[in-house]
């Protein structure tokens, strides 16, 4: 037998060092090819680590959270044969250190928003006794996919490779019908227990960009209320006789469209600002950020030369990303270079928000819930739809007047959706 030791990959880009996100192993857990070990944060995207070698765990190099070099011990497997782990030239095996087991899972529910607690789910079958802080082998989608459900992902056997969990795992879980629910607690008993979630990858990340952001740019917001009645209708209309073919509008595609025509007379909103610099760099190109919640927290993925593509085609972009991103597959690329970014909450939009620049952009437009209600149209009360744009910028680059000039064309766009496509 031999030690295969795996170092912290080169992930390019000059990066030099990275945070260790979250374990998927243990000592002594058994581990095949291509297996997933470790996830890793650069300063965006989360990297999954795979083995290279089938074997046992006989040490983990670092603990979640903390940032390593290019280079450094990740992990060391025993292996089959002679291995790539020289003693000579390695420092004492003493040096490399053993990660405790008890870490949070990615940070899994941090950063989502307060919802009714899930109904458990229902199982028969046999469980498996994982201990309370294991966490089993299971790709985003699954985890996902059993928090959907209310499934505890570590009752479930997992049939994949090293047990990892899977899709199917879970519908057999289910349809063997028994409770995995923990006991219910009494309504009005007292509790005195507590969770410590350490602020690592992801969440760690979130926090420093949000503080710098509020410390370096002088923020100001401006809202203003759309009827979307009309452009509403129009994306029912469009849905109903090319959806089939072409798939479903949602409001964003419309939303992207009207920035990119109202840029068009506001160059200095498509802009970066370089504080360090003292430089302000308009751009031709419009990226589109567009903020999307993920299992690990906020990511924006961005949609490239929004200025160059049709509605359907920025649907699709849209949606690509967004499944990239949730389930941790956006690559750095995709997660980088936006000139502009768009933030929405959806059905939880809220009346007002007041959304954090992306920096170093110098605007942000966040879009609330649409609603309806009574409006005074011509002397009449009629229905229409409503929604407010809640939008940031960059008040060392932005002015005020243009800020709101800004917005009101977003809105008569909107409210008049022809114009936006109109050349």
């Amino acid at each position: 037998m031999g030690t295969h030791v795996i170092k912290m990959p080169d992930i390019g880009e000059g990066i030099a060092e990275v945070e260790l996100s979250v374990w998927h192993v243990k000592v002594g857990d058994m581990v095949v090819e291509d297996q997933v070990l470790a996830d890793v944060m650069t300063d965006k995207a989360m990297v999954d680590i795979p083995s290279p070698v089938h074997g046992k765990v006989i040490s983990l190099g670092g603990v979640p959270g903390e940032v390593m070099a290019v280079g450094s011990i990740l992990i060391s497997i025993e292996v089959e044969g002679a291995g790539n782990f020289k003693e000579s030239a390695q420092p004492a095996a003493a040096a490399v250190k053993e990660a405790p087991v008890a870490v949070a899972s990615k940070v899994e529910v941090e950063s989502k928003p307060v919802a009714a607690p899930r109904p458990a789910a229902v199982c028969q079958g046999p469980m498996v006794a994982r201990e309370a802080d294991e966490r089993p082998l299971a790709s985003p989608a699954v985890r996902k996919h059993a928090l959907d459900l209310g499934i505890q992902l570590r009752l479930v056997r997992g049939t994949g490779p090293a047990g990892r969990v899977l899709h199917e795992d879970l519908d057999a879980y289910l349809a063997e019908g028994q409770s995995n629910a923990s006991a219910p607690v009494a309504a009005y008993a007292q509790r005195t227990d507590e969770q410590q979630i350490p602020v690592i990858g992801m969440r760690r990340k979130i926090a420093q960009r949000m503080q710098d952001a509020t410390q370096r740019a002088a923020h100001f917001s401006y809202v203003e209320e759309i009827d979307v009645t009309a452009v509403e209708e129009l994306r029912a209309h469009l849905n109903e006789k090319h959806g089939a073919a072409r798939g479903k509008l949602t409001l964003l595609p419309f939303l992207v469209r009207a920035l990119v025509v109202a840029l068009r007379d506001f160059p200095q909103i498509n802009a970066r600002y370089d504080d360090e610099a003292q430089v302000i760099t308009r751009l031709g190109a419009v990226h589109v950020g567009v903020a999307t919640q993920s299992d690990i927290g906020l990511m924006v993925p961005v949609v490239r030369h929004a200025e160059a593509r049709s509605l359907w085609d920025s649907a699709q972009e849209i949606s690509r990303l967004a499944t990239a991103a949730r389930n941790g597959k956006a690559s750095r690329d995709e997660l980088s270079g936006s000139t502009i970014t768009l933030t929405s909450l959806g059905a939880l939009g809220g009346i007002v928000s007041t959304p954090v620049l992306n920096l170093p952009e110098v605007a942000i437009v966040g879009v609330n819930k649409i609603v309806e209600r009574p409006m005074v149209i011509k002397g009449q009360i009629v229905i229409r739809k409503m929604m407010n744009l809640s939008s940031s910028f960059d008040h060392r680059v932005v002015d005020g007047m243009d800020a709101a000039q800004f917005i009101q064309a977003i809105r008569g766009l909107l409210e008049q959706p022809a114009t936006l496509f109109v050349e």
